[in-house]
């Protein structure tokens, strides 16, 4: 007898014992899902929902299981209700807007897929782009129009911030100098290396570091049009469509060099194709990899700054030379970082005597976007008090550190997760930079 045979045969006993186990019951619906077994999986899911009709879970679950067998309309009632039970289930949310758009309800959809994605990025990103429409997997010709002429206008700015408002990590600046600044400074000196002006970065580090204004900043200092790509810009939910809206992306980008493309979330477009189960998601990583290469216009002044959370998801190919010849890690700052971050933020508020030093100690392994918080935090206190009294008051010290009691970094998760990779999936050397980073931060150096 097979295990899951053996495992299906101990929970069938298990609910002769105690036919109303509600958990037990699903779980023998989870098994024989598993185990390819849906008509029988859906029979226990509907038993358990008979059992208790509020079980979030359930609903979602035979939710699922109903559109993997077509049947759409009990699909769609089972997870509204799940999302109805459970408003932030992203799973349910997404298997929901997969069942809308099947059923046609393509506004609908798209909208449960943003509240996924609100709640958990990375699900959606691996998932991709919500299923079409029975009969619609492609657009016609004026919808296409429609989609290319959408990339085109893709909002593009030239910025006025430079390195000199981005806080310390000097040495991703000087990265980014030498890899995309300096050619555009100096293209005599680059030329006469056979190296011309352009090329592709990626930020990588934990969320709230700095990886966006970097990519903004560095568009300032070569005066470049700077062009932000979310996922929502290019994933589309009609095959073929989302490579369509890459390569327009690019197109424009090109006509308007020099250009930053600044490419948020990058595992969205470029994540690792063997984990892909989708052809199509795979389709559009190599599509991806073609606009970078040039093979379909020439990206001769045009700088590509990729950035990401989770570097791990993201395909190794894009790090070969040509593409991303620079992969750099994005840190939490260090004190003299802390430090400028905070007078950078304070900048023009009204404030007495800030012991700024101090705080910038005592935030060791916060992110910038943590020491804005806090300093917006500091900011409510004083302006709660001036709405009382009627008088402006300035921003104190005390008010700073008694923020900084309620606020905790950010950014310890992330790098749990990049010391488990550091430790056990560094053979490339891929993050060296990393494990540097946390043999610093654990003995106290600033």
């Amino acid at each position: 007898m097979s295990d899951v045979n053996k495992e299906l045969e101990a929970l069938r006993a298990a609910l002769a014992v105690s036919p109303e186990n509600v958990p037990l019951r699903l779980h023998l619906a989870d098994t024989l899902r598993e185990a390819g077994r849906n008509r029988e999986a859906a029979g226990e899911y509907r038993a358990a929902l008979k059992l208790d009709p509020n079980s979030a879970s359930g609903h979602a679950a035979l939710g699922a299981l109903l559109y993997e067998l077509n049947e759409l309309e009990d699909a769609l009632e089972h997870l509204q209700t799940a999302v109805r039970l459970a408003p932030r289930d992203a799973g349910a949310l997404l298997a929901l807007s997969r069942v809308e758009a099947a059923l046609g309800h393509n506004a609908e959809a798209l909208m449960h897929q943003g509240a996924a994605r609100a709640l958990d990025p990375a699900l959606v990103a691996a998932a991709g782009p919500v299923t079409a429409p029975p009969g619609l997997t492609e657009r016609g010709p004026d919808d296409r129009a429609a989609a290319a002429a959408g990339a085109e206008i893709l909002s593009g700015e030239r910025p006025s911030v430079t390195f000199a408002d981005v806080g310390g990590l000097e040495p991703v600046k000087e990265q980014i100098r030498l890899t995309i600044i300096y050619p555009f400074q100096r293209p005599e000196v680059y030329a006469a290396y056979g190296k011309k002006p352009g090329g592709g970065i990626l930020l990588y580090g934990p969320p709230g570091c700095g990886k966006t204004l970097l990519a903004r900043a560095t568009a300032g200092e070569v005066r470049a049009e700077f062009v932000y790509v979310g996922i929502d810009d290019v994933l589309d939910m009609y095959h073929g469509e989302s490579e369509r809206k890459l390569h327009a992306i690019f197109e424009t980008a090109r006509r308007k060099a020099p250009s930053v493309l600044f490419f948020d979330e990058i595992e969205a477009v470029g994540g690792k194709r063997v984990d892909m189960r989708q052809h199509f998601l795979r389709t559009l990583v190599n599509q991806f990899l073609a606009e970078m290469d040039g093979m379909e216009g020439d990206n001769e002044g045009l700088l590509i700054v990729g950035a990401t959370n989770a570097p791990w998801h993201v395909d190794g190919a894009l790090m070969r030379p040509g593409r991303f010849d620079r992969v750099v890690f994005v840190p939490p700052p260090d004190y003299e970082a802390r430090l400028a971050i905070l007078r950078i933020h304070v900048r023009g508020k009204p404030a007495a005597d800030l012991d700024l030093p101090r705080l910038a100690r005592e935030t060791a392994g916060y992110s910038g976007a943590d020491l804005m918080g806090l300093v917006e935090a500091a900011t409510e206190a004083a302006l709660q008090d001036a709405l009382r009294t009627g008088e402006v008051r300035p921003i104190t010290t005390a008010d700073l550190l008694a923020a900084l009691k309620r606020l905790r970094p950010t950014v310890d998760d992330w790098l749990a997760t990049a010391r488990n990779y550091g430790t056990y999936a560094n053979e490339t050397g891929f993050y060296d930079e990393v494990m540097t980073y946390l043999k610093s931060h654990r003995r106290g150096r600033r």
